[in-house]
C-alpha cells in the first residue's frame, strides 16, 4: 500500500498557511508530486495534480492510464480521456476557498477552471512546494551524497575516455554507460564535454572537435541516483596550458573555494555571489564571469532558488546549492570549477570529494 509523505504535506500546508490562511492547493508540477507521492510520470497532453487542504486527505487526480496502488492516507481520484478534466478538477476543489496553483499548471487547465468558478479566487501558489523542497530532510541529504559520490566515480572514468584524436561527441556518447555503472538511472542534465576555445561557451553542446594539444577539456556532468541529481563541472589539460589559461584556472579554484568557505547558515547568496566575483574581477576578468554563481538542486539539476547577487535569502540547513565560477574567454578558452553545497547547523558539506587540483590528463 502506497504513502503520501505526512511530513511534507504538512510543511507545504504550513507555507501555505503562513501567506494564504484557509486556502487549498493543487499541485501540478511531476517532480513535487512525486516528492509528496512517491508517484512521477510525465503527463505530456494529460492531467495529474494532487489537491492539498488543511484538514483534508490529500486527493490525487489523475488520468486512468494510470493505475496507482491504493494509497493508505489519501484518495486517488480517477478521470478518462472521455471526461471533461476541468469538471474532474471542479469536482474535488472546494468553490468557497481559495485555490493556489503552481506555475507550471498548462493554461488549458486553468482557465477552464475559472470560467467555472471553481474557486474563490486563485493565486500562484507553488512558493509553498518550493520553501519544502528547498530544505531537504535527512533521507534526501543522503541520496543527495549518494548522488554526488557516484558522479565522482563517473568523473574519474570520464577522464579514462580523453586521448589524442578523440571527439567531444565520441565521449559525450560513452557517458550514459558510466552513470548506468554507477547505479545512476541516467543524466540530470546532458554532459556538456568542450575542448579548447569550446570552453569559452559556458553551455557548449559536444560536437566533433577533435582535442589538440594544449587543449582544456571541461567536463560538466551530472546523473540521477534514486532520483535525485548531482553536477559538477572540472576543467582539465591536454598538454601544458598556455598562460593565461593557467592563470584564469588559479583565479576560478580561488574563487570557488572564497564562497564555500563562507557558506553557513545566516549568510545571504548575495554574499556567496560577491565572494566569489570579488576574486574573479579583482584578476581583471569580472567582464568574463557572464552568470550567477549557482542554482538550487535536488530531483531537479536546476530548482527554484539560485546564488546570485540579487538573491538576499538567507542560506538555511537542508538547502543544496551549486558553487561554480567560471571565466569564459569566447573564441580562447573557458574554466569553470563546480560543486554541490549541503548546508548544515554548522556550516557547509561539500558533497563533491573530486578535487580542484589542475591535472594534465596527457
Amino acid at each position: 500500500m502506497a504513502h503520501v509523505d505526512d511530513k511534507r504535506v504538512a510543511r507545504v500546508l504550513d507555507a501555505l498557511e503562513a501567506q494564504h490562511p484557509g486556502a487549498q492547493l493543487l499541485v501540478n508540477d511531476p517532480w513535487s508530486i512525486y516528492y509528496l507521492t512517491g508517484f512521477y510520470a510525465d503527463m505530456f497532453e494529460r492531467f495529474c495534480g494532487v489537491l492539498l487542504a488543511r484538514g483534508a486527505e490529500p486527493v490525487i487526480l489523475v488520468n486512468a492510464l494510470h493505475q496507482l496502488p491504493e494509497y493508505d492516507n489519501a484518495r486517488v481520484a480517477y478521470h478518462t480521456d472521455t471526461d471533461i478534466v476541468a469538471d474532474a478538477i471542479a469536482r474535488e476543489v472546494d468553490p468557497t476557498k481559495p485555490l493556489g496553483i503552481d506555475t507550471v499548471m498548462r493554461s488549458g487547465f486553468l482557465m477552464p477552471l475559472m470560467e467555472r468558478h471553481a474557486a474563490s479566487e486563485f493565486f500562484l501558489g507553488d512558493f509553498a512546494v518550493t520553501a519544502a523542497r528547498t530544505h531537504k530532510d535527512a533521507a534526501e541529504q543522503e541520496l543527495m551524497r549518494a548522488s554526488s559520490a557516484a558522479n565522482d566515480a563517473v568523473m574519474a572514468d570520464a577522464i579514462k575516455l580523453v586521448h589524442e584524436g578523440v571527439t567531444e561527441r565520441e565521449i559525450a556518447d560513452q557517458m550514459l554507460g558510466l552513470y548506468r555503472k554507477h547505479d545512476c538511472e541516467g543524466f540530470s542534465f546532458p554532459p556538456i564535454v568542450s575542448f579548447g576555445a569550446n570552453a569559452g561557451d559556458p553551455h557548449h553542446e559536444p560536437d566533433d572537435t577533435v582535442l589538440k594539444r594544449g587543449d582544456v577539456v571541461l567536463f560538466d556532468i551530472g546523473g540521477r541516483h534514486r532520483n535525485y541529481c548531482s553536477d559538477m563541472t572540472r576543467t582539465f589539460f591536454w598538454g601544458e596550458p598556455d598562460e593565461e589559461t593557467a592563470r584564469i584556472y588559479d583565479i576560478v579554484r580561488r574563487a570557488n573555494e572564497a564562497a564555500e568557505a563562507l557558506i553557513a547558515p545566516g549568510v545571504r547568496m548575495c554574499d556567496l555571489d560577491r565572494a566569489a566575483r570579488n576574486v574573479i574581477e579583482d584578476a581583471g576578468y569580472g567582464q568574463y564571469f557572464t552568470h550567477r554563481l549557482g542554482h538550487s538542486i535536488g530531483l531537479q539539476d536546476h530548482e527554484p532558488g539560485d546564488v546570485s547577487l540579487v538573491n538576499e535569502q538567507v542560506v538555511e540547513p537542508g538547502m543544496t546549492f551549486s558553487i561554480e565560477p567560471g571565466i569564459y574567454l569566447p573564441g580562447h578558452t573557458g574554466v569553470r570549477i563546480e560543486d554541490l553545497a549541503l548546508v548544515n547547523e554548522n556550516g557547509v558539506e561539500i558533497l563533491n570529494a573530486y578535487p580542484h587540483d589542475p591535472l594534465r590528463l596527457d
